[in-house]
């Protein structure tokens, strides 16, 4: 990749700067219900208000928004298990972009549908989001198109830093912020802006045990590659990105592995307590501040919640679910 220099506060103001003629500001808001559940002061802050329905429409829009001519005539690439495609649809019509997309065989046909109505050309190839990753990288060296990598992109992690700057500005007094990972934009980019703004502020990643590659490579300190079994499109991922990594293992606070039973209850808990409907990614937040709600007690919690593109296959299981739990 060009460029691996992670991005600064700075690259984040300066990104805030360039997306916000395309995107205001998403609310945060406060549900007794989750208060109770959680058993503290929880603000979610409601990615799934973006136009593509989750957070990293942000990041898209930055990078692209600085192409050079000759790059945007070229056209651009990006493999994805739906949202990172979704984010630079979006951006590429945007800018008058050609878009390639690549999505696993069994990608989430609103997704797909979604991608397809930005204008992107999708291609679907193998049985998950690493086949579709090595496909893309192909055919970007074939074709010339830029690849949009979904993780080691400082532009897209700075656009995704303004999700912090945002919860920071209405709450500037949280303690902990609620990140779910899966390639790590999200919570490199929150530690980035919590590095800098709050010396107290802890950035908690919360990632699916049924795809725990970023975890273990936290742990580790390296790049390790893992079972990537999750039903929750966001997090599916068996390998893990360096550059994230590289922000993570300086500025990260803690890392939570939570049960895919524990996304299927937070989906749940979001749409009979806050009436909103979550994808798994999006819940694992919530499914994470839950499982450490002794830890946090007392705290004032933020929890990004990340996208709520949700097939009826996934809402489905996730009510029966919700039925086997007595709910």
């Amino acid at each position: 990749m060009e460029n691996m220099k992670p991005p600064t506060y700075r690259d984040v103001l300066r990104a805030e700067r360039r997306i916000r003629p395309y995107l205001a500001p998403t609310p945060m808001l406060r549900y007794p219900g989750i208060d109770a559940l959680i058993g503290t002061e929880v603000w979610i802050k409601r990615e799934d208000t973006q136009p593509i329905g989750v957070f990293k429409v942000r990041g898209g829009l930055n990078l692209v928004s600085q192409l050079d001519p000759e790059t945007k005539a070229r056209g651009v690439a990006a493999a994805s298990t739906g949202n990172h495609g979704q984010s630079v649809a979006y951006a590429a019509r945007e800018f008058g972009v050609p878009a390639t997309i690549v999505v696993p065989e069994r990608a989430n046909p609103g997704k797909v549908a979604a991608m397809k109505a930005m204008g992107a050309d999708v291609l679907f190839h193998g049985r998950d989001f690493d086949f579709a990753r090595r496909y893309c990288e192909e055919l970007c060296r074939e074709r010339g198109y830029r690849y949009i990598h979904a993780g080691d992109e400082p532009l897209l992690i700075a656009g995704v830093g303004t999700i912090a700057l945002e919860m920071l500005r209405a709450e500037p007094d949280l303690d902990v912020l609620m990140v779910p990972l899966g390639g790590g934009s999200g919570a490199a980019a929150a530690s980035i802006v919590a590095e800098a703004t709050s010396a107290e502020l802890e950035v908690i990643a919360v990632q699916s045990e049924a795809s725990p590659s970023a975890y273990r490579s936290w742990q580790q300190g390296e790049l390790v590659e893992a079972p990537n079994e999750t039903f929750a499109e966001g997090l599916a991922t068996g390998t893990s990105f360096a550059l994230p990594q590289q922000v993570l293992k300086r500025g990260l606070s803690d890392f939570v592995l939570v049960g895919e039973d524990d996304l299927l209850s937070a989906m749940v808990w979001l749409l009979e307590r806050a009436h909103v409907l979550s994808e798994g990614a999006g819940a694992a937040g919530l499914a994470g501040a839950y499982k450490l709600r002794e830890r946090l007690a007392g705290k004032k919690v933020g929890i990004v919640l990340t996208g709520g593109n949700v097939s009826t296959e996934t809402l489905r299981r996730a009510l029966e679910h919700g039925d086997r739990m007595g709910t």
